[in-house]
């Protein structure tokens, strides 16, 4: 079932200026009256490490239609992060601590099969394998922006679903209050799981967590793809968490565990640097990091590495509509 979601955050897609192949596409697919899936999803770890495009042309393999797109801010006109930078700039250090190494180090990643387990306090626990990402639950396209705690920001059209679709079906118990999340742990295909050095000086595998209604937002989603592609190794394949409120070390990539808890998770960058990362991670441009300010954020475009994209960074990443009253009475200079 889809989404029906009216606020100031929610955009038509005429409303973001995209990428000019990536417009054509989509204006061709909406001439035909469909948007699919499903047949391009194929088992091979070449295909997979490219990122397979989700549009069928086959309409009896359609599944989706009308996709919800979320504004990037409400406060001022958006461009897509074009597709190349948004592959090849990325923080995934089981794959390495450089912005490069993962597009350099994940490509022959096997994402299938896969199972994402679904546990804790609830009572209906489940198993999701490689197909039920892609068939269990409704696919929308989601228009988010990614705010990182370094100071660099893109604009991403996401593919992917509510993360309150797989809570709602295991039916949490009165005990849970908040949802522990797991990545894979496979130091043979992460190199930087074999080496702190290499890893960042992580203890892997990598955790996060949020507070259950958090979790319940409209907002936060689970990914399965990006672009009209299904995830690329080094965004997270086959499936991860994106929070846009949130800065990005919390949307935790290549998820295989999803818990539900009655006390609060620990979570990676936490447990490593406690006085730099706090567990709700909410853009905050008041707050600082120890180390450099969050006032501000350099927007990631077509133009190169240093170029002089320097935008203000908006409360909540510019979500503060859906997303303020859950932080109602909170000192969030305290709980960072």
């Amino acid at each position: 079932m889809l989404l029906k979601v009216k606020a100031k955050s929610q955009i038509s897609e005429n409303e973001i200026t995209d990428e000019h192949v990536y417009l054509e596409r989509r204006s061709l697919i909406k001439k035909m009256g469909f948007l699919g899936a499903g047949s391009l999803l194929a088992s091979t770890t070449s295909a997979q490490a490219r990122g397979l495009d989700f549009f069928s042309s086959k309409e009896e393999q359609a599944f989706v239609t009308s996709p919800i797109k979320f504004k990037a801010s409400s406060s001022d006109s958006q461009v897509l992060t074009p597709e190349n930078k948004v592959i090849s700039h990325n923080n995934f250090y089981e794959f390495g601590t450089k912005k490069s190494d993962p597009v350099n180090n994940a490509q022959s990643f096997k994402v299938n099969p896969w199972q994402l387990k679904v546990s804790g306090e609830v009572n209906k626990p489940f198993t999701l394998d490689y197909d039920d990402l892609f068939s269990r639950y409704a696919i929308e396209e989601r228009i988010y922006r990614l705010r990182c705690v370094e100071a660099w920001s893109m604009v991403i059209p996401w593919l992917g679903f509510s993360l309150s679709n797989i809570i709602k079906q295991a039916d949490p118990t009165s005990k849970a209050k908040y949802v522990a999340f797991e990545t894979l742990h496979d130091p043979e295909q992460m190199p930087g799981q074999r080496s702190r050095r290499v890893g960042g000086g992580i203890d892997y595998p990598y955790v996060e967590g949020l507070r259950l209604d958090e979790a319940m937002n409209p907002l936060t989603l689970m990914s399965v793809g990006l672009y009209g592609k299904t995830l690329p190794p080094q965004n997270g394949a086959p499936i991860r968490l994106v929070v846009p409120w949130k800065y990005g070390f919390k949307s935790i990539k290549s998820v295989v565990g999803i818990k539900l808890v009655e006390k609060m998770p620990p979570t990676t960058w936490n447990i490593l640097a406690p006085r730099e990362y706090g567990f709700y991670a909410n853009v905050n441009p008041d707050v600082d990091h120890p180390r450099w300010s969050q006032a501000s954020e350099r927007r990631i475009t077509s133009g190169g590495l240093f170029a002089r994209n320097r935008i203000e960074t908006l409360p909540f990443n510019g979500y503060g509509e859906e997303v303020s009253s859950l932080y109602k009475n909170m000192n969030l200079r305290k709980y960072y």
